[in-house]
Order: C-alpha cells, then sequence, then structure tokens
C-alpha cells in the first residue's frame, strides 16, 4: 500500500490520477489538506471526508502521518502570467514554504509538484532556482518538464510545470512522453446542449465591439469548430470569461461549455461527481484543477520507477 499526502488538494485531480496510475486499491491517502469549503465538499463527495484537514499553515507536521508521496497542486495565482507576478512577496506564494517544511520533518520518497509554467520566469527565474535548491538541500534528486494536456488524449493546450523529486539518487526517474493520441474537440461535447449556455446578445455584441477596436485579454475570444484539435486552456474565471473557448450552437449565438464538458476538458471521467456545490463553484473548481491523464502517465512513471517492488 502506496501512502500519500494530498496538500492543496482542491477538488482531488492529482490524486485521482494517481489512483488511477497505482490503482485504488494501493493507494491510501493518510493526509488532505484543502481551505476552500466549496472545493471540500467535491473532494469529498467522490473521496469520502476522511482524513481531510483546513489551512495547512495551522497543522503541525506532528499531526500529519508519514507517507510514501506527497502531491501539491500549490497556489499558482502570484505566478502566472494573468496575476501580478509577486511570487514569494505574494501570501500564497508562500505556499512553497509550507511544502518545503512538510518535506523536510516527513520526508517521504517522492514528491510532485504542480504549478503554472510561468513559475520558471518569475523575477528572471530566480524564485524558480530557489526552489530548486531549497528542494535539492532537503537531500532530494529533481526533474522538471512542462507537460500539455493535449499530448495525453484531453483537447486542451493546458500547458503545466511539474516538479518531481526522489530521495533515491540511484533512479533515474524520466517524464513520460506524449501519447500520440489524436483528440478531436468533439471528444468532449454533450448533446443537445440548452440554448441557456449561449452568450447573452449584449455579452456577444460587447465581445465583438472590443474585438473592433483591438481589445486584447480576456475579450480576445475564439470559437472552436468541434473538428479542431484541441482548445485553449480553461481558466477558474470561465463562467465570467467563457470568450476564451466557445463553441457554435446551431440555433443562437456561441455557446460556453457546459459543466461536464469542462470537467471532460480536464480528463475527469463522467462519474466523477461535480454537482454538490453552485455553478459557480463548479465552474471555478474546474479551471482551477488539473488534467487528470496527465497526472496519471507522470505517477505511472513514478511507479515503474521508484515503486515497482512495493507493489508486486
Amino acid at each position: 500500500m502506496i501512502r500519500i499526502a494530498d496538500l492543496y488538494a482542491g477538488i482531488g485531480g492529482i490524486r485521482l490520477g494517481f489512483e488511477q496510475a497505482f490503482g485504488k486499491e494501493n493507494v491510501d491517502c493518510v493526509f488532505t489538506s484543502e481551505i476552500d469549503k466549496h472545493a471540500v465538499t467535491t473532494y469529498s463527495a467522490n473521496f469520502g471526508d476522511k482524513n481531510i484537514f483546513g489551512d495547512i499553515r495551522k497543522i503541525s507536521v506532528s499531526e500529519i502521518p508519514d507517507h510514501d508521496i506527497l502531491l501539491a497542486g500549490f497556489p499558482c495565482q502570484s505566478f502566472s502570467v494573468a496575476g501580478l507576478k509577486k511570487g514569494f512577496a505574494d501570501e500564497r506564494g508562500q505556499a512553497f514554504f509550507e511544502i518545503e517544511r512538510i518535506l523536510k520533518a516527513k520526508k517521504p520518497k517522492v514528491f510532485l509538484l504542480e504549478n503554472v509554467p510561468n513559475l520558471k520566469n518569475i523575477n528572471n527565474g530566480e524564485i524558480f532556482q530557489l526552489i530548486l535548491e531549497h528542494l535539492k538541500e532537503l537531500g532530494y534528486k529533481v526533474k522538471y518538464e512542462i507537460l500539455s494536456g493535449k499530448d495525453f488524449g484531453v483537447p486542451q493546450n493546458r500547458r503545466r510545470l511539474y516538479i518531481v523529486g526522489s530521495l533515491d539518487y540511484s533512479k533515474n526517474f524520466e517524464f513520460p512522453k506524449s501519447l500520440g493520441i489524436k483528440t478531436r474537440v468533439s471528444d468532449i461535447i454533450e448533446k443537445d446542449v440548452d440554448a441557456s449556455y449561449c452568450l447573452s446578445d449584449h455579452r456577444w455584441n460587447h465581445i465583438q465591439e472590443r474585438m473592433k477596436y483591438g481589445s486584447t485579454g480576456w475579450c480576445s475570444y475564439k470559437i472552436f469548430d468541434e473538428n479542431e484539435s484541441y482548445t485553449t486552456t480553461l481558466v477558474a474565471r470561465y463562467l465570467s470569461h467563457p470568450e476564451k473557448i466557445m463553441l457554435q450552437h446551431p440555433t443562437g449565438n456561441p455557446r460556453r461549455l457546459t459543466e461536464r464538458e469542462c470537467a471532460r476538458l480536464q480528463g475527469f471521467p463522467d462519474t466523477f461527481i461535480i454537482d454538490k456545490v453552485p455553478k459557480t463553484q463548479i465552474y471555478k473548481q474546474l479551471g482551477n484543477s488539473v488534467c487528470v491523464p496527465v497526472i496519471k502517465a507522470i505517477a505511472n512513471q513514478i511507479k515503474n520507477t521508484f515503486f515497482a517492488e512495493d507493489l508486486r
């Protein structure tokens, strides 16, 4: 049995990827930390409410059980292009030091961290180098790679930075390569979507007017054909800013993705429960989550490299 700790867990996308790779029966999640109550509701609906704790800053390491793998998709707002790029000066950027605190005390065999690619570029790369130095000082052999969902069977160009560390220097971990699976936007589309998902005339006219005058940013838009290979990146603010990923609707203005389509775009199975929270929270949670098939591919590499003997 492989013991995992799931920090900044969100709705559990990273945990799900590991359960898929290792086999649910082989994974024991001994500790989960998530501060957002709505995310906890969705997490509990899918994984149960065992071992779920709140704000990691208020939890002593003595309360955290020993574990083999630490997982953390730590807050990325302060590191994203869309954010303020404050890095460690932002309170959310301090999340890394909570991860470091737990790694130092518990020394799991392996860790996986996930963040936005722009983490590498803050302050001309100084913050990322600081993170790597801190991890190496703890005794970890560290590797990192930027991977996109579109290379792992998900029709979304979602590029994310993944960092894997191990205490075993004799093992050579390699990140997974593209699966070479051809994807289409049609893979995630629901049938007979209600017209209520179409943009209002006011919103649609506003977007087009802004574009006439060369507006960029959130008001730039893209209407995807179902035969295209992949969409742009799903964001947490998608419900209020759907113009980045719109689909044609046969009887009205372009439409936003449904909640289930967003879940599929992130690689969540249709059995994953998303409807226990308000619609605004569903979109936010899915936009903040991970591409599960990418996590599964990384987890498979971790399993085969570090835990193959333990699972025999």
